[in-house]
């Protein structure tokens, strides 16, 4: 019987930054369907704690379809609670992502 392979650790880091105004979720890594619970489980319980949450993706290097679908699903969430919540310094990459997806206006200040 071989060994078990160990989990691979997650392509994913959050650190939360926490202000009087807001708070602020760095993302770090990829945003993929292995990473999504983790963003998920993370930022979910946030939105009842503030008005205002900020995703920092500026260090984001690939989102995949899931991850897009949960930055969606977090928006969505977040509305339905009272709760704007934004993404903030987008890669190049993410931006086009948004925009291929016709999701640009979802994240703009209106």
């Amino acid at each position: 019987m071989g060994a078990t392979p160990p989990l691979p650790a997650s392509d994913l880091t959050l650190d939360i930054e926490t202000t009087m105004e807001h708070i602020v979720v760095h993302c770090s890594g990829r945003i993929t369907s292995a990473s999504v619970e983790l963003l998920l489980n993370t930022v979910r319980p946030l939105i009842l704690q503030t008005r205002k949450i900020a995703l920092d993706l500026g260090e984001v290097r690939y989102m995949d379809s899931a991850g897009l679908g949960t930055v969606v699903q977090l928006w969505s969430v977040a509305k339905q609670a009272g709760t704007e919540l934004s993404v903030t310094n987008l890669t190049e990459r993410v931006q086009d992502l948004l925009s291929l997806a016709n999701l640009s206006s979802l994240f703009q200040k209106r």
